[in-house]
């Protein structure tokens, strides 16, 4: 299972979206405040839609807090700053993704305390970051990956490819 941590979120549609990518994959979301809405805001209940009940949530008051009520063994922060990829890390199993906030990202501190801890998905120079929630869909996806998508269906609806295939 992976950890969702978003420190100081801004915006609740990010959220919501953001809930809702944590209970497709069975991840837990964690909220560190201050919070830039009232998590019972219509904007992020109605972009979570009806997942909020399959959501595991936990709030925070600091990232201090984080810390001293959980057994973290692995964890990341997400960064435009950081020199090293997400593909250049091996991902374990109940690790901790940090995201900042829209604004601003994480706190200077906790990126340079964690400076060897820190990951960034790459982009071109000219632009400035992705959408906090397609950043954690990317890295959520890719943490599961390396884990082979465990309690997650690799199944769809469809026929295999090649079963009366017509163009």
């Amino acid at each position: 299972m992976l950890n969702i941590v978003l420190v100081e979120p801004e915006i609740p549609m990010n959220t919501g979206n953001i809930a809702r990518t944590c209970a497709a994959t069975r991840s837990r979301l964690h909220l560190v405040g201050p919070l830039g809405f009232d998590i019972s805001d219509r904007a992020v209940k109605r972009a979570g839609l009806d997942y909020w009940h399959m959501v595991e949530l936990c709030v925070y008051d600091s990232i201090e807090e984080v810390f001293q009520r959980n057994d973290i063994r692995q964890f990341w922060l997400a960064t435009t700053k950081a020199p090293q990829s997400y593909h250049q890390v091996q991902f374990q199993d109940d690790c901790w993704l940090f995201f900042g906030k829209e604004t601003a990202g994480l706190p200077q501190h906790f990126r340079q305390a964690n400076a060897a801890r820190c990951l960034r998905i790459p982009m071109r120079d000219d632009a400035r970051s992705l959408n906090l929630a397609n950043s954690v869909a990317v890295l959520a996806y890719e943490a599961l990956r390396q884990l082979g998508f465990p309690q997650l269906s690799g199944q769809g609806g469809m026929a295999p490819a090649g079963a009366d295939s017509v163009l």
